[in-house]
């Protein structure tokens, strides 16, 4: 079996480890290889979700680090105010959610955090930039100042107690009723059943 550590390793980590002794065969080194550490760095990890057309999760006694299967679309939906309420993640082949239309909301691992939204503004987030073999039409990469003028605008219609520098209140990102079933019905596939004697 080979052994492999990972979860933002750093030099001072490294070097605790060489020390301590260990049985570890390769460090996966992501964040600190590539940024500066005097310089903020946004913690993301690739997840594959889907290997030819079949949904694959990511479990982990971590909830934080299990991934959501399958495909997906993504939506911003926006308040009467004009504020982005929520982003919500639907499975590829769901509909849209449409203007008006109650839609409900939830978390992807917590079963009693939910919550009804009547968008008033429905917007697409995922864009198809590389296709790869995938078929599906490529949009043309923006220019960088047209990126920059995007992002400036989504700020802006974010609410200002999401965007404060002091105890941000954290933006919420669901999932759909149908999405979140499924994420459910493979996790409780692929968990491991343990055994008592």
């Amino acid at each position: 079996m080979i052994i492999t550590a990972s979860n933002d390793l750093n030099e001072e980590t490294l070097d605790a480890i060489r020390k301590q002794g260990h049985e570890v065969d390769c460090f996966g080194i992501g964040t600190y290889l590539v940024t500066c550490y005097a310089q903020a760095a946004l913690g993301c990890v690739f997840k594959l979700v889907e290997i030819n057309n079949q949904p694959r999760i990511k479990l982990s006694e971590d909830v934080s680090k299990v991934s959501i299967p399958c495909k997906k679309r993504c939506y911003r939906l926006y308040g009467k105010e004009g504020y982005s309420l929520v982003d919500i993640m639907t499975g590829e082949n769901e509909p849209c959610p449409k203007v008006g239309e109650r839609i409900l909301c939830r978390h992807p691992f917590s079963e009693s955090k939910r919550a009804y939204v009547v968008p008033k503004r429905v917007e697409e987030l995922l864009k198809c930039y590389w296709p790869g073999k995938s078929g599906k039409v490529r949009e043309e990469l923006p220019a960088l100042k047209d990126i920059r003028d995007h992002c400036i605008k989504q700020l802006e219609q974010m609410r200002p107690d999401h965007i404060r520098r002091l105890n941000p209140t954290p933006y919420k990102v669901s999932v759909s009723a149908k999405l979140y079933d499924f994420i459910h019905f493979l996790w409780l596939n692929e968990a491991p059943v343990g055994e008592l004697q």
